[in-house]
């Protein structure tokens, strides 16, 4: 079985997130293992230069990196990431899943992720060239990774 790990910076406050991740971590759980690990969030001033940003970038993306399991396929959420459709999303997981039994998924803060953090992954994907909050794009996140199990298993979710 797959062990997913989601590690992503902020905590999610919103009540109604939180019931969509625990549902859709519950119906996953019948094809893989997940774990969110979930890391405190800078506080960014006010007044946020370029220097500032990214030595916030930089104190979470160290974050991040401690916290990566070691033999992990480690893919990103980033707006310069590779864009897949949902079938696609589903054969790459079965493509990745086949060579490893951890995958991370990472999920940067509100300014986004240290040069660091996008070096070391192995894959870096675009959901949308939309921006949304990084407590939603978890919930996407999990419906995608649900909606692919669903496509490589034949089920019928996906329409």
């Amino acid at each position: 079985m797959l062990n997913i790990h989601i590690i992503c910076v902020g905590k999610v406050k919103e009540n109604f997130l939180k019931d969509a991740l625990n549902e859709y971590t519950k119906r996953l759980s019948k094809y893989c293992k997940i774990d969110f690990i979930e890391l405190p969030d800078e506080k960014i001033p006010e007044k946020l230069n370029p220097n500032l940003e990214l030595e916030i970038k930089e104190k979470e993306g160290k974050q991040i990196l401690s916290h990566l399991p070691l033999k992990s396929y480690k893919i990103v959420l980033d707006l310069k990431g590779k864009e897949f459709s949902s079938e696609e999303f589903s054969q790459k997981l079965d493509e990745i899943s086949m060579e490893n039994s951890h995958v991370s998924f990472i999920i940067g803060g509100s300014l986004g992720l240290s040069k660091e953090v996008l070096d070391s992954c192995d894959l870096k994907v675009c959901f949308s060239k939309m921006t949304f909050p990084h407590q939603l794009i978890r919930v996407f996140l999990l419906e995608q990774v649900f909606r692919a199990f669903k496509i490589s298993h034949g089920e019928t979710y996906h329409r």
